[in-house]
């Protein structure tokens, strides 16, 4: 018979310690009799006192209990729960120090995993706030009696428990600030313990909450909701099953949408779809795209997993012709219908599984000069062989992880014969350790 595991016994007195360096998710490092150990709440070159929170082979993990020396970059939290709430995990750090920091962190990347270099840093894109950013969102949902009603918000660090929040300050006000009336609405519901979770989705304008129900709303809930939503001038719809039945609590919905005034663009889209969280930084970012890829009016561009059309339409303005591919039928069809809406002839979008096989594809049968990818956090591997088959000269990639962007940029570059010309990162997520980022690459003639 195996014997159990016995639990490693945690120390319980505080610790000393001077943090070394920050890891890609935002914890401070040092190291303990030799042993690497990661501290939350802490910050490069301070001294801290820290009690320990898990123990394995390979390393243990922390939370400061104590700065002793603080740094430079450490500022005063504007959440009473940070530190709490998994939510943000840099809001003690400085912001231009944490797009620094960032920046670091995607240049080591391409270093140690691809094995490359840019030519060339640059400069961050940053926002003109960095709170109230966020208009996409999954807020978890729990009815807590002992904590004197439902509560609403990120999921505490490391832990199924909804963080009890007043305020959440990263989210745009129209939802940010309605937490607590949110709350006392789903207090008075009869299914108030079988609602786990609300979707928040903002355009320009138009703000959708997603309830998801676990059991049938009562006539009684839907009338207590259908009040509360012009009320705050939001939209409720209720979603009882899969995406699929996501669907307006009356009426036949409202249409959501965001511009792009640069290039004249209106683009429509459903609560479900993905969009970009932050409309600052998404605006910046496709500007930079169009001027990394240098458009001229003769040129033929493939953009792949295109989404709605975000990059695509902007692209079209310049462009000869922009062909679109994206793994879901559902935004292809939405970016057909805004490229119609938009009055753009010179569009085409396929939908394709961009991590099988494509040999058979309509779009590769022709050929491009320029591309732009902008694909998930598992990266682009699976497509990067086509690129210099279809004689793509120039590429912007537009990542949302820079583990993978390192990996796809050696490939390009050790395998391809491209030559990464330029990168640096896009502040889309502040107080957070997500790493959004661009670069460029161009053909070795």
């Amino acid at each position: 018979m195996a014997r159990k595991r016995r639990r490693k016994q945690l120390p319980t007195e505080p610790v000393e310690a001077q943090i070394e360096s920050l890891t890609h998710d935002a914890k401070g490092v040092t190291h303990i009799d030799g042993k690497a150990t990661f501290v939350h709440g802490s910050l490069p070159g301070e001294s801290v006192r820290f009690l320990y929170t898990g123990r394995w082979r390979k390393y243990d993990e922390g939370r400061v209990v104590e700065v002793l020396k603080p740094s430079a970059e450490r500022v005063e939290p504007k959440c009473s729960q940070f530190g709490v709430c998994g939510g943000c995990s840099l809001q003690h750090q400085d912001s231009k120090a944490q797009v620094q920091a960032k920046q670091q962190s995607m240049l080591e990347s391409l270093q140690h995993i691809g094995n490359v270099e840019p030519a060339q840093i640059l400069p961050p894109l940053v926002g003109e706030t960095a709170w109230g950013y966020r208009r996409k969102a999954r807020l978890g949902v729990r009815f807590v009696p002992k904590k004197g009603g439902t509560l609403i918000g990120f999921r505490e660090r490391g832990s199924s428990f909804i963080t009890d929040i007043d305020c959440c300050h990263i989210l745009h006000p129209r939802v940010g600030e309605l937490l607590p009336e949110m709350s006392r609405l789903i207090d008075q519901l009869s299914i108030r313990d079988q609602i786990p979770q609300i979707e928040m989705a903002m355009g320009d304008e138009v703000c959708v909450l997603i309830f998801r129900l676990l059991e049938p709303a009562s006539d009684e809930d839907l009338a207590k909701l259908q009040a509360f939503a012009p009320a705050h001038k939001i939209t409720i719809y209720l979603q009882e099953g899969g995406p699929e039945t996501i669907r307006p609590l009356q009426g036949e919905g409202v249409t959501l949408s965001y511009q792009l005034p640069a290039f004249d663009l209106t683009l429509d889209f459903l609560p479900s779809d993905f969009t970009q969280v932050n409309s600052d930084i998404n605006r910046q970012m496709i500007q930079r795209a169009v001027d990394l890829l240098q458009l001229q009016g003769d040129d033929r561009v493939l953009d792949l997993f295109c989404g709605l059309g975000n990059f695509t339409l902007p692209m079209a303005r310049h462009a000869a012709r922009v062909t679109g591919v994206e793994g879901d039928a559902g935004l292809v069809a939405r970016a057909r219908e805004n490229a119609s809406r938009n009055h753009l002839d010179n569009t085409s979008f396929y939908t394709a599984n961009l991590y099988e096989t494509l040999d058979n594809e309509p779009w590769l049968q022709t050929s491009f000069n320029k591309a732009l990818l902008d694909p998930p956090r598992s990266g682009a591997q699976e497509v990067l062989h086509y690129l210099p088959k279809l004689g793509v000269e120039r590429i912007v990639y537009v990542s949302c992880y820079p583990g993978t962007l390192a990996r796809d940029a050696g490939i390009l570059v050790a395998e391809h014969g491209y030559r990464l010309i330029s990168a640096g990162v896009m502040d889309m997520f502040p107080h957070t350790a997500h790493v959004e980022s661009i670069a460029l690459f161009e053909k070795v003639k």
